[in-house]
């Protein structure tokens, strides 16, 4: 028997991770350490597990869509991540391609 509530909540997880990455460079045109962005981006309803959200970073760093520095004048140092130019362009194309697939989605799910 199908348990619709489990399979609702997987195919939520499911939309919702394609969304993470946008939500993360969305925040990042000021500094940002890893926990300070998933703080941000709890207020604004975008839940993200440090676990999730830490490869995350790496992983758009080395694709250059990233710029970090370390900072060392506190206790404790952080590391802080800023979109490059790169990045930029790319989370602009992305708020593009966002806006058209969610026109288009809400044609189709609209009555």
């Amino acid at each position: 028997m199908v348990n619709i509530q489990e399979t609702i909540n997987g195919l939520t997880h499911e939309l919702r991770r394609g969304t993470l990455i946008i939500s993360v460079l969305s925040q990042l045109s000021e500094p940002q350490y890893g926990y300070s962005l998933v703080s941000v981006l709890e207020e604004k309803g975008i839940s993200i597990d440090p676990g999730t959200l830490y490869p995350l970073l790496r992983r758009l760093e080395k694709q250059e869509l990233l710029e970090s520095q370390w900072d060392t004048n506190e206790s404790r140092p952080r590391k802080y991540y800023l979109l490059s130019q790169a990045g930029m362009e790319v989370y602009e194309q992305l708020c593009v391609e966002w806006k058209n697939l969610t026109q288009s989605m809400n044609s189709l799910i609209e009555p």
